[in-house]
């Protein structure tokens, strides 16, 4: 088959427009969104920051306080100091747990929406790339392509056994219309017979059938007989492909939460 340099050099410069496009409108305010995202947290990190500041200047305050009633009356030292020490505690310790708080807070709705932006992102990308590949295998598509898919199609017809081979043909010997070939593209005579030569072997009797040309199928060829039907295309071949890669995908994410959820929770307790 000859390859049209043109087409193939006209899909490559659509394919580098496409990225070109998905980086300029797609991924530039996705990435300003999580920056601006960024720095609103860290300005309110920045405030925690200042509350514990204040907190420790009511510590030194109280410390200076106490030293204050030192010199005056020891008795009520003890009883001041013990006071103060409480109250110092349970301020810092409620500023350190509301900052700790709000830091853990803000990682996770953080972490979480850069998880589906990235989800988002890896989607996209992968519907782009295959209706790229399924338009440019449909436009490559020639004379040698269309007598391999036929060579397919017939070796699958061969290796049917066991319960796919004994549902058509129970199904085939109830079925009052002739078997249903459809292809992509116009078989020749020769192609038709060799189809109707594998079916009757395949089935072991002789197989009525009515070819059809359909170009939806994107290079392929689909028998169907009373609602069952044996078939190979590019494009199932292709959706098949699609299926798993977005299973791998999803396993990949799962595989990646789940250490994320058994890391331990900040320790409230540190200094």
């Amino acid at each position: 088959m000859l390859i049209d340099w043109f087409t193939v050099g006209a899909q490559v410069l659509n394919f580098l427009v496409l990225v070109w496009l998905l980086k300029r409108f797609l991924y530039k305010p996705i990435l300003d969104a999580i920056g601006a995202r960024e720095q609103r947290i860290a300005a309110e990190l920045a405030d925690a920051d200042a509350k514990r500041a204040e907190a420790q200047q009511e510590r030194e305050t109280f410390q200076q306080k106490n030293q204050e009633f030192d010199q005056q009356r020891a008795a009520r030292l003890a009883k001041a100091v013990d006071e103060a020490k409480t109250e110092r505690q349970r301020l810092l310790d409620e500023a350190r747990q509301a900052a700790d708080a709000l830091r853990a807070k803000r990682q996770v709705a953080l972490r979480q929406e850069s998880e589906q932006l990235n989800q988002a992102l890896m989607n996209r990308t992968q519907q782009e790339v295959f209706a790229i590949a399924r338009k440019t295998l449909t436009d490559l598509a020639g004379a040698s392509l269309e007598e391999r898919l036929v060579d397919v199609f017939v070796k699958r017809l061969e290796s049917l056994d066991g319960e796919p081979l004994a549902v058509l043909t129970k199904t085939q010997k109830t079925a009052t219309d002739p078997a249903r070939l459809r292809s992509a593209f116009d078989l020749s005579a020769d192609q038709r017979a060799t189809i109707q030569t594998a079916l009757n072997k395949t089935f072991a009797t002789e197989i009525p059938v009515r070819f059809e040309t359909s170009p939806d199928l994107i290079s392929g060829i689909e028998l169907s007989t009373n609602g069952q039907r044996v078939a190979w295309s590019i494009a199932e071949y292709l959706k098949s492909l699609e299926q798993e890669v977005g299973e791998l995908l999803k396993a990949k994410d799962q595989s990646d939460v789940e250490p994320k959820a058994a890391q331990p929770a900040p320790d409230a307790a540190h200094p």
